[in-house]
């Protein structure tokens, strides 16, 4: 009994520590980029907008499906009406032949209908109304894209930062482990009346800065989970451990266009958009063809000899249909819309001009990237003479602090050169790395850094 209870207890101490150990598992920069592309709510927004976008091609395609109107209406109402035409805004019609007197005495009426409106033949609106529609879902698909593409080089750019601040966190460390030995040592050598006491309380000062380094560091580390949490849409605990990229350099991308950046795509759909939209304006000056149908009763409390029913109107004692073909010209429209077309016009003419300005902006962006690239990989090739040289300076330094041949300044200065050039070749190596993603963003090609990354 007492052995199976140890077996469980040592069975539950071994899941505990695999599903720690799972829960625990570092988070890679591909998981990032896809949680981003599902939780991140202004990526969600911008979906949901392409769908809006492809229902509008729907109501577009729609309007050739003809209205069909049910109607029924009773009134109370004089039953005065007078020959002649008025002007329909702001009169509510009257019907029937004129009264031979002014008579304000109310009636009832009723009336029921079943109309049917189509327009089979639109001479290009209703066409032009639907490649509008096409062009607004090419336009929101391609801002999507373009949006996706940006969010990603952000949460990339973050995750390259947070691997920054690990490393510089060991480094700190380090540094701090110097220090307090330094301390240490000096305490001993004030103790052995070597050094003087003042040498003691300066190295306690150089360990608290040391310390309040890390904490610095630290902080930044904090922060910038913070900011992949917001970037990636999620509050997921994050471990982030890859050293990977401090031990190896990336192949340079050598690749002359930038034709797949989505803003390029972008800033051409919103051309075709205008484009479209012009097309839509200007067929509101063709004619339309519309077919009519209806089936409608009266009823009414005169009688065609004049008496009056008042009851009588309630029901339907007249019953009629009638079809008609109407084709619609606006004459004048050409005149209403020229404004507009010109409005247009010069709209097109800024997008395109914006067109140019990305354009150039772009290819001057791969420029500066490939001489960036250039610049991180000659400096890094340096470093490593940068580093041997400070770390054998520092020990120097110190060994001659112990002998009485360099006092308390020469030992800081020696260890912050130290560290600096530690920091400095990582931030190299780092440097490269962000090069390489923002070769990949002008280029508008997020793979092109993650292959190398993976």
């Amino acid at each position: 009994m007492k052995l199976n209870k140890i077996f469980v207890a040592l069975l539950g101490l071994l899941l505990i520590q695999v599903f720690g150990a799972t829960a625990q598992q570092p988070t890679t920069l591909k998981a990032l980029l896809q949680m981003a592309e599902t939780n991140y709510p202004l990526l969600k927004a911008k979906q949901y907008a392409v769908g809006a976008a492809q229902k509008s091609v729907e109501v577009s395609t729609h309007t050739k499906i003809p209205s069909l109107d049910a109607a029924y209406q009773i009134d109370y109402a004089t039953y005065n009406n007078i020959t002649g035409m008025a002007y329909p805004q702001l009169l509510i019609p009257i019907s029937g032949p004129p009264a031979t007197t002014n008579n304000f005495s109310g009636v009832f009426g009723s009336a029921a209908s079943l109309l049917l409106n189509w327009q089979p033949i639109t001479f290009g609106q209703r066409e032009a109304q639907i490649a509008y529609a096409q062009s607004g879902v090419t336009y929101a698909s391609a801002d999507l894209a373009n949006d996706i593409l940006q969010h990603k080089i952000k949460v990339a750019n973050a995750y390259l930062d947070l691997l920054t601040f690990t490393e510089l966190d060991k480094l700190y460390k380090e540094n701090m482990t110097r220090a307090e030995a330094n301390l240490a040592n000096v305490k001993t050598l004030v103790a052995n009346g070597i050094k003087a006491g003042v040498d003691s309380a300066l190295f306690s000062a150089e360990v608290a800065k040391a310390n309040i380094d890390r904490l610095t560091i630290q902080k930044s580390i904090a922060q910038t989970i913070i900011l992949l949490q917001q970037l990636s849409g999620t509050d997921v605990d994050m471990v982030i451990a890859d050293s990977s990229l401090f031990a190896k350099l990336p192949v340079d991308i050598m690749i002359s266009d930038t034709v797949k950046n989505p803003l390029l795509s972008l800033y051409n759909t919103s051309i075709e958009l205008d484009k479209a939209k012009r097309k839509t304006i200007a067929k509101t000056t063709s004619p339309t063809l519309g077919v009519w149908a209806t089936t409608y009763a009266r009823g009414s409390g005169v009688a065609y000899t004049g008496d009056v029913k008042a009851l009588d109107g309630l029901g339907l004692q007249r019953y009629n249909y009638g079809v008609g073909i109407q084709l619609s010209v606006p004459l004048l429209q050409s005149l209403k819309i020229k404004p507009q077309l010109q409005q247009q016009d010069l709209l097109i003419k800024a997008d395109e001009e914006k067109l140019h300005d990305v354009t150039l902006q772009l290819s001057k962006q791969w420029q500066t990237a490939n001489a960036n690239m250039d610049y991180t990989l000659k400096t890094i090739k340096a470093m490593p003479v940068l580093v041997q040289s400070s770390y054998f300076a520092y020990t120097t330094i110190v060994s001659r602090y112990n002998s009485g041949l360099a006092n308390y300044a020469d030992v800081v200065q020696a260890q912050y050169n130290l560290l600096k050039a530690q920091t400095d070749y990582k931030t190299a190596y780092m440097a490269v790395w962000k090069t390489l993603l923002y070769k990949a963003a002008v280029k508008g090609d997020i793979s092109l850094f993650l292959n190398q990354v993976n």
